[in-house]
């Protein structure tokens, strides 16, 4: 199957964000079961990048061609797929930091209990 050039960057975001999904469930991540405390973590990312993005564009800084772009535009002629990537790729960072912090309390947990049931089978 090929995918249109115009949809090959949002086929990438939505990638990206089913590759970290199993983090949610096989990991425990808790991100999507709190979705005040994602839409926090994300939204200074959105603002921010937007506003930079949509200042770049204006001054003629950069652009964005449009053969692989939707050609979908938001206000101020930021590019759908821009945006996209702004929420995208924050969830799948929070999702990745949350599943390596359970991994290395899992890991501490299991660290602290072998040294433990050492120490008691040397006494």
């Amino acid at each position: 199957m090929t995918i249109p050039d115009s949809l090959q960057y949002l086929a990438l975001m939505a990638g990206c964000l089913l590759l970290t999904l199993p983090l949610e469930f096989v990991l425990g991540a808790r991100v999507y079961r709190a979705p005040l405390r994602l839409l926090q973590a994300i939204l200074v990312t959105v603002i921010v990048f937007s506003v930079w993005d949509i200042a770049a564009i204006g001054a003629g800084m950069w652009s964005y061609n449009p053969q692989f772009t939707t050609g979908i535009m938001l206000p101020f002629g930021l590019p759908l797929e821009e945006l996209v990537f702004f929420i995208a790729i924050p969830i799948c960072g929070v999702l990745t930091y949350e599943a390596v912090g359970r991994v290395l309390t899992w890991l501490r947990r299991l660290t602290r209990r072998h040294t433990t049931d050492s120490v008691r089978s040397e006494r």
